[in-house]
């Protein structure tokens, strides 16, 4: 197996950036990576979460759905919160829970709670791409 060097990476990327035709908008690169004789169904070692050097969306709108223990800190914090009480009166409700997705980017999840979310809730989160990730 080899491994890439960082300043390696770092030329190739400089060499792509340096021959590419000016745009009058802004543009992305890709990086793809192939794991040779790994099978990511079989073996699952390389799951987890990476933290970017920088923000990504800097006007990210988070709403955290939480018991009443994080409910106090994070309106502390000024951080957006809905309870379990408030999740039930949805009811499921389609409108009401598009719109609420709507009105957030994210949505981070209080474990205690987190399994009861498709049963508050419905699909319809999930089918909006907006399902809660569980919080610390």
């Amino acid at each position: 197996m080899s491994k890439i060097l960082p300043a390696q990476l770092s030329e190739a990327i400089q060499a792509v950036l340096t021959t590419r035709k000016e745009r009058k908008f802004k543009e992305s690169i890709d990086l793809q990576v192939n794991l040779k004789n790994y099978d990511p169904q079989k073996d699952k070692r390389f799951s987890g979460s990476v933290r970017l050097p920088h923000v990504c969306r800097p006007r990210m709108t988070v709403c955290l759905l939480c018991d009443l223990v994080h409910e106090d800190v994070a309106k502390k914090n000024n951080v957006p919160t809905m309870n379990q009480e408030e999740l039930k009166k949805l009811n499921k409700n389609k409108k009401l829970v598009k719109k609420m997705c709507n009105q957030y980017d994210a949505f981070l999840c209080s474990e205690s709670i987190i399994k009861l979310v498709p049963r508050l809730v419905g699909p319809h989160m999930h089918r909006m791409g907006k399902f809660p990730t569980s919080a610390p």
